[in-house]
């Protein structure tokens, strides 16, 4: 089959295009490229044409097994959106350089259930909205959703985060938000008496100029009936959102009379516990008096005692060494500060060269967790499958630190904010802090202090605590870390740690996600349970703030915020957007101030092992590992990832951003079970 290119001025054909093997049911002019036509058909495949040469740019392959119906082109998000008569959905990203590949593919069936399940759970008990629904009269027929129809949407307030669609089906009118893959809205054609039509065959919507109303044009598939429908895309989106319950979220503190931050806590808080202790005493007369005391006294009542000269040097000169070497520092300079920078480049591309890379486990252990240290980056921390954690230099030269005594993996580490200590937690049920001196732990917290193994462990509240997850229970510990050694009492832990305030989620699940924020003060932690859901609790107040349910398909396997950086300045409000990881379910972009999904990342493949996300120091990219041996890099204002970062050999589990420099450090599982360390630069200077 062919599709025909006329002019209307001359009524001629100006071009044909063959290429099909079905009839095409569609054709879209792409906005930005006025010489490209991209074409559907019943083939099941699409094809980009260059009908001012008639020339073939681009042949997709077959698609599902049933036909393609629509197509539309989004300028906005600049995505092809393709409707099958199966009710599938397909994306396809129109950048240059993308080479139309696919960004994901969506099953509007379940989309619509989990839009009624949300509906359903966010209704308040006891009450049931208004509704001009019919009765029931009978038992109810599934009815498919053939992708009828594809037209733009202008939704007010959803526009600005991304771009809306409208899906006309044979069942009803869909809302179909293009930066989250989700419903926004729902409009069945059965839930209204004055509408004749309750099974369309076909449909058209088109907004109506200078106003956000559609006009919805159907056709009855069973009879000769035309009905006309006007709708408010506004209105119906805010009959059909979630309805928000308590106080507005945000990560930094809003403003008001407190001029320092620590200040405004509750006296109720459990974070009042912290800042009242960290309020140095003044010293008494009696401890003065007391340290002045002498309490030992040599066994000569002499101060100074001469020596007998045995052990003195002799008085030859036997080598003098030449100190006078001029010194410009080029390369001292350069080694140590080769990877830092004073600030860090906003409008930096994404990583993509290799650095370097390191072996770090030789006995074909796992690497589960890296973190680079806060401020300056210039250490990294990691967790292995052989109870080891391993400390090293950002720029990966030297030999790692070996910190030892773990029964168990090391799924979780964590820097202190001031670099001093690094936090460890392991499947055995424990949890260590180390110092850089030394590699005796100066703090154990054993399965006495936790009910069930720890999932997650941090430094909380810029290193006044400990935060930690058990089970059901987020925990917060006071700790103190006393560094002082006595030989002879080594066995005796100086260092002590205490729970100041436990709580269990809404549901009492277990946790398998936490986070919150250390670089600046911050009452909210953000957990993730079994149950799929995200809950989010407010330490001030020392109690759960909001509840987001089915956030994922599956459960969330990590928790990340955008934390920003020392280095890099971003909007107050950037740091209110976090990301969540559920295998086999892409990445989610969310927002504490709508607890909404703002934008989705498809692309790389995660099925059945956890692969670690990162945002970057600016906030504009988050990094991911995959099952296919590459890291995966994305634009918070894109769908598709921009970067694939190949050279590992098996499941990248990890991805780290150094804070200070527009690199970024990754590490992987190998099928042989053996770690290594890649380090990848940018390709500015």
């Amino acid at each position: 089959m062919s599709a025909d290119r006329k002019s209307f001025k001359s009524r001629s054909t100006l071009a044909e295009l063959d290429g099909h093997h079905g009839p095409v049911t569609a054709a879209e002019f792409c906005a930005q490229q006025t010489h490209i036509l991209i074409s559907a058909s019943e083939d099941r495949s699409f094809k980009v044409w260059d009908h001012r040469v008639g020339s073939l740019i681009h042949s997709s392959s077959v698609l599902t097994a049933s036909p393609l119906l629509s197509l539309l082109v989004d300028p906005w998000s600049q995505q092809l959106v393709a409707g099958c008569t199966d009710g599938q959905l397909w994306i396809f990203s129109l950048v240059e350089g993308h080479h139309y590949r696919c960004v994901t593919h969506v099953d509007l069936r379940k989309k619509r259930e989990s839009f009624s399940t949300r509906r359903a759970e966010s209704k308040p008990e006891g009450g049931q909205p208004p509704s001009t629904k019919a009765p029931e009269t009978g038992e109810e027929t599934e009815v498919a959703l053939p992708v009828l129809s594809l037209a733009a949407c202008d939704c007010g307030f959803l526009s600005e985060t991304g771009s809306c669609l409208w899906i006309g089906s044979s069942a009803g009118l869909l809302i179909f938000n293009l930066a989250s893959f989700e419903l926004e809205g729902v409009l069945h054609y059965k839930d209204f008496w004055s509408l004749s039509i309750q099974v369309a065959g076909s449909c058209a919507v088109a907004s109506r100029t200078g106003g956000r109303e559609a006009l919805c044009l159907l056709t009855s598939m069973f009879g000769n009936e035309t009905a006309l429908v006007e709708v408010d895309p506004a209105a119906l989106l805010r009959s059909q959102q979630r309805p928000r319950r308590g106080p507005d979220l945000s990560v930094l503190p809003r403003p008001g009379p407190c001029f320092y931050f620590s200040s405004c806590v509750s006296p109720t808080s459990p974070l009042y516990l912290g800042l009242k202790e960290k309020r140095t005493k003044p010293a008494t007369q009696k401890q003065v008096a007391a340290r002045s005391v002498v309490k030992d006294h040599p066994l000569v009542f002499h101060n100074k005692i001469q020596s007998s000269g045995y052990t003195a040097a002799p008085c030859a000169t036997m080598f003098s060494p030449k100190t006078n070497f001029k010194n410009d520092g080029k390369r001292a300079s350069k080694c140590k500060n080769n990877y830092r920078r004073k600030e860090y480049p906003l409008e930096s591309p994404p990583p993509s060269k290799l650095g370097k890379r390191l072996a770090v486990a030789r006995d074909q252990a796992a690497l589960l967790c890296i973190q680079c240290s806060a401020g300056d980056g210039q250490r990294l921390a990691c967790g292995l499958a052989n109870h080891l954690s391993l400390v090293c230099n950002a720029d990966l030269t030297g030999t790692p630190a070996v910190l030892s005594g773990h029964d168990g993996a090391v799924g979780s580490v964590c820097w202190s904010h001031d670099g001093r200590w690094v936090l460890s937690a392991s499947q055995d049920g424990t949890l260590r802090v180390w110092s850089m001196r030394g590699p005796e732990p100066l703090l154990r917290l054993g399965k006495d202090m936790f009910p069930k193994p720890v999932q997650s462990a941090q430094f909380y509240y810029i290193d006044a605590f400990i935060l930690s997850s058990s089970g059901p229970e987020v925990q917060l510990l006071k700790h103190h870390i006393d560094t002082s050694k006595d030989d002879l009492r080594r066995y005796r832990q100086k260092s002590w740690c205490t729970p100041v305030c436990r709580l269990l989620t809404a549901d009492v699940v277990d946790i398998t996600s936490l986070s919150a924020v250390n670089d600046f003060h911050s009452y909210l932690v953000l957990a993730a349970g079994r149950n799929r859901t995200l809950e989010i609790f407010d330490l001030n107040v020392g109690c759960s703030a909001a509840v987001i349910t089915g956030a994922h398909s599956r459960p969330v396997y990590q928790i990340c915020q955008n934390k920003g950086s020392s280095f890099a300045t971003q909007q107050s409000q950037a740091y209110n957007l976090f990301a969540t990881a559920a295998t086999g379910d892409g990445i989610k972009l969310w927002d504490l101030r709508t607890l909404r999904c703002e934008r989705r990342f498809e692309g790389h493949p995660n099925r059945g092992y956890p692969c670690g996300i990162a945002f970057s120091p600016c906030g504009r990219f988050v990094a991911c590992g995959a099952e296919d041996r590459h890291a995966y890099v994305y634009e918070t204002s894109s769908s598709t990832f921009s970067r694939r970062l190949a050279g590992h050999t098996s499941t990248v589990t990890a991805v780290a951003f150094s804070p200070a420099a527009a690199q970024k450090c990754r590490k992987i599982r190998r099928s042989s079970w053996t770690g290594r360390w890649k380090r990848k630069a940018s390709t500015v200077k």
